[in-house]
C-alpha cells in the first residue's frame, strides 16, 4: 500500500517523539519521513533542541527550524508551543540560505509563540551559577533562556511573536517585564541589569524580517490536511525530559510527549494518526539527573568509552559530552505508556558492532524491591540498581545495512527481544547517519 500523497481525501499525520533523554536521532528520521509529507511542524521546546542531519555525507545542524526544511517544497511550521528567540531564528535562516536552502517562503511561525529575550538568557545562566555556587547542583540547562521564557508564558505576562507587529504595545509590555526581571537579576541573582533601549531596538530590527512569516499555524495545518497533505509533527528533547513525566527537576520546561503535538500546534488530537518513538540501541543523557544504566566513559577499552567515541556522543547545541549506558528498556516502558506509541525506530545500531556482549536494562532493584518500570521520583531513580539481561554481541558490521535479513543474527535477536519486552513493534532501524542508512519494516505513512 502506498503512503497517501497530497490530493487524496484527508492526509495522514505522524508524530515523532524521543523515548529517552533526548538526542535519539529524531532529526534524521523526520528528514527521511518528510519525503512523504507536505508539511513538518515543531510543537514544543526552543533552540535548546539540536537535530543533526547527514545528507549525502554533508552535515546540517538545526535547532529551531523543523528538520523538513532540507526537503524542497515542504512547508515548515513553528507551532504555538515553541518558545522563539527571534535573533537566533534569523541567524539559523541565514545559515541555511548561505548553504543554498530556500527557507522564508515556506517557513510559518505561529503568532502565539512566546518570545525568548536577552533577560531570559541572563536569568537562565545566573540561576545555574547560583545553584552551583550554593552546592545545590546545576540542573544542566543549555543556558538559552528556555525555562524563564516558559515561566513568563505560564504567568501570562509573556511577550509573544504577535506583539512584534505592534511597536507601542511591545514597548509597554517590554518595560514592565524588564523591570520585573532586572529586580530578580540584581536583587537575588547578583547579576547586571539590562537596559530597555537596546532590547527594544533589536526586537524592532528583527520584527520586519519575521512579519512575512507569521501565520495562524493551526488553521494552515488543518487546511493542508483536509486537502490531502500528510503532516509530520516533530518533537524535541525526549519523553524522560518532559516537564510533567520526566525525571523532575532534571527536565526541560515543556511537554515533550506525543499528546502535546495537538496543543502545541493548534490541531485536535484526532489528527494524530500514528506515533513513532525514537530510541537509540543504547542510552545517553546530557546534563544532570539520574541515569540507572550509565557506564563509566573515560577509560579506553571500556564499553562506555566505546559508546561515547564510536557514537560521537556530544550535544548538538552545547557540545557537552553525553553520558552513555546500556539500553534502559524499563525506562522505555514508561515512554510507551505515556506516548501511546504505534511503533519504534531504533537508531545507532551500528555503534554496538564489535562488542562481545550487550546488556539491556529490564528493571531495577531498590531496597530489596524489584521494579519493572522507571519510578516517577528522581531521588528514587537514583537509588535504583539496574537489572540486566545479557546478549551475545556480533562481530559483523551493521553500518549502512538496509534490509532486516542482512543484519547479523545476534543483532536481530537483540532487537526482537527489545520489541518483545517493550511491547511495541520495531518499524524502522537506523544503521548510520545518512538518509539511506535505514531499514524499513512498516511505513508510518501507510494505514
Amino acid at each position: 500500500m502506498q503512503a497517501r500523497k497530497a490530493g487524496d481525501a484527508g492526509g495522514r499525520n505522524v508524530v515523532v517523539v524521543g523515548t529517552q533523554w533526548g538526542d535519539e536521532g529524531k532529526g534524521k528520521v523526520v528528514d527521511w519521513l518528510t519525503d512523504h509529507a507536505a508539511a513538518v511542524v515543531r510543537f514544543q521546546g526552543g533552540h535548546n533542541a539540536g537535530h543533526t542531519l547527514v545528507i549525502k555525507g554533508k552535515k546540517t545542524a538545526l535547532q529551531l527550524i523543523p528538520s523538513g526544511v532540507m526537503r524542497e517544497g515542504v512547508a515548515c511550521y513553528i507551532g504555538n508551543g515553541v518558545v522563539v528567540d527571534p535573533t537566533h531564528l534569523l541567524l539559523e535562516i541565514e545559515r541555511l540560505e548561505a548553504a543554498g536552502v530556500e527557507v522564508r517562503s515556506r517557513l510559518f511561525i505561529s503568532e502565539s509563540c512566546p518570545l525568548i529575550l536577552p533577560f531570559h538568557v541572563e536569568l537562565d545562566k545566573a540561576r545555574e551559577a547560583l545553584r552551583e555556587s550554593s552546592g545545590v547542583g546545576k540542573i544542566g540547562t543549555t543556558g538559552k533562556g528556555i525555562g524563564p521564557a516558559y515561566e513568563d508564558k505560564v504567568a501570562r505576562r509573556a511577550l509573544r511573536v504577535q506583539d512584534l507587529k505592534h511597536p507601542e504595545r511591545f514597548a509597554s509590555k517590554l518595560r514592565e517585564l524588564l523591570e520585573l526581571h532586572n529586580f530578580v537579576l540584581t536583587g537575588y541573582l547578583h547579576a547586571e541589569p539590562l537596559e530597555f533601549q537596546p532590547l527594544f531596538d533589536a526586537a524592532m530590527k528583527v520584527a520586519d524580517q519575521l512579519r512575512p512569516m507569521l501565520a495562524d499555524v493551526g488553521v494552515r495545518i488543518h487546511a493542508a490536511n483536509m486537502a490531502g497533505g500528510n503532516v509530520l509533527f516533530e518533537g524535541a528533547q525526549g519523553t524522560l525530559l518532559d516537564i510533567d513525566h520526566g525525571t523532575y527537576p532534571y527536565v526541560t520546561s515543556s511537554n515533550c510527549v506525543a499528546g502535546n503535538a495537538a496543543a502545541g500546534s493548534g490541531v485536535g488530537p484526532d489528527k494524530l494518526h500514528y506515533i513513532l518513538g525514537i530510541t537509540k540501541a543504547y542510552t545517553t543523557r546530557v546534563g544532570s539527573g539520574p541515569f540507572p544504566t550509565e557506564l563509566p566513559m573515560h577509560e579506553p577499552g571500556t564499553v562506555g568509552h566505546h559508546l561515547s567515541t564510536v557514537g560521537q556522543e556530544r550535544g548538538t547545541v552545547t557540545g557537552r559530552a553525553r553520558r552513555c549506558g546500556w539500553l534502559d528498556a524499563a525506562a522505555m516502558k514508561r515512554s510507551v505508556l505515556i506516548n501511546g506509541l504505534s511503533g519504534l525506530c531504533i537508531t545507532k545500531l551500528d555503534v554496538l558492532d564489535g562488542l562481545p556482549e550487550i546488556k539491556m536494562g529490564v528493571g531495577y532493584e531498590r531496597d530489596g524491591e524489584r521494579l519493572d518500570i522507571l519510578p516517577l521520583d528522581a531521588d528514587e531513580i537514583a537509588a535504583c540498581k539496574p537489572v540486566y539481561e545479557r546478549f551475545a554481541g556480533w562481530s559483523e558490521t551493521t553500518a549502512g545495512v538496509t534490509r532486516w535479513d542482512e543484519l547479523p543474527l545476534n543483532a536481530r535477536r537483540y532487537l526482537e527481544r527489545v520489541q518483545g519486552f517493550i511491547g511495541t513493534p520495531i518499524d524502522m532501524v537506523s544503521t548510520g547517519p545518512d538518509r539511506e542508512h535505514t531499514i524499513l519494516l512498516r511505513h508510518p505513512y501507510q494505514n
